[in-house]
């Protein structure tokens, strides 16, 4: 045998010897440790066994769990962080027609329950809904806003805003809703969730 693949096999078996070791530490590893023993046999005995570290399943970040859940879906819908620009009139004939649907849709919740009151006056919406609270969603022109107050989520602002109207989409494509900027939801959503109203449905 050649002074070289002397020398070959002597760094390879020094190799193989530190991977033993490694392996013999982590329990994960043990597998290797058969494939890698074929090489210590000699030249004649050698193999292309492969060696894998890996769990033979998966499973999920806390002990107990077998596999991991799927994750939820990504909404797909672009959300921009800056409110549509408006013209006062625009604003208004928006917001109207906003709040004036809001208005119908929990017109028709208080037939259904007595104890729900809406009233609607000078551009303030004000609802009582028991066991909530007073709820009051108002215009703020000054700053083309509506603003809610929430006995359940706290005061937000909304931004009008076109959603949908991104770099992957067709320009004027995009539907416009009321944004609180701050977390991307939507005034029509915090009242499905909060009073199970969909203002969206016509």
């Amino acid at each position: 045998m050649s002074r070289s693949a002397i020398n070959l096999m002597r760094v390879a078996r020094r190799g193989v010897l530190q991977n033993v070791a490694v392996a013999q530490r982590a329990p994960l590893l043990s597998t290797a440790v058969p494939a890698l023993s074929k090489v210590n046999a000699g030249p004649a005995k050698l193999s292309r066994s492969v060696a894998t570290s890996t769990a033979s399943r998966m499973k999920g970040i806390q002990p107990e769990s077998e596999t991991p859940e799927p994750t939820e879906p990504v909404e797909s819908a672009y959300v921009p962080k800056t409110p549509a620009p408006l013209e006062e009139s625009e604003y208004h004939d928006i917001a109207d027609e906003y709040l004036d649907n809001v208005l119908s849709k929990l017109e028709d919740v208080a037939e259904q329950r007595p104890d729900v009151d809406v009233e609607y006056s000078s551009g303030v919406l004000t609802l009582a809904f028991p066991p909530l609270g007073t709820y009051v969603i108002n215009k703020q022109p000054p700053n083309k806003q509506i603003w809610l107050s929430s006995p359940v989520s706290g005061p937000k602002r909304y931004d009008y805003v076109i959603i949908g109207d991104g770099q992957n989409q067709k320009e004027g494509t995009g539907l416009g809703d009321w944004v609180y900027l701050r977390d991307g939801s939507t005034l029509s959503g915090l009242l499905m969730e909060e009073l199970n109203v969909d203002v969206i449905t016509p």
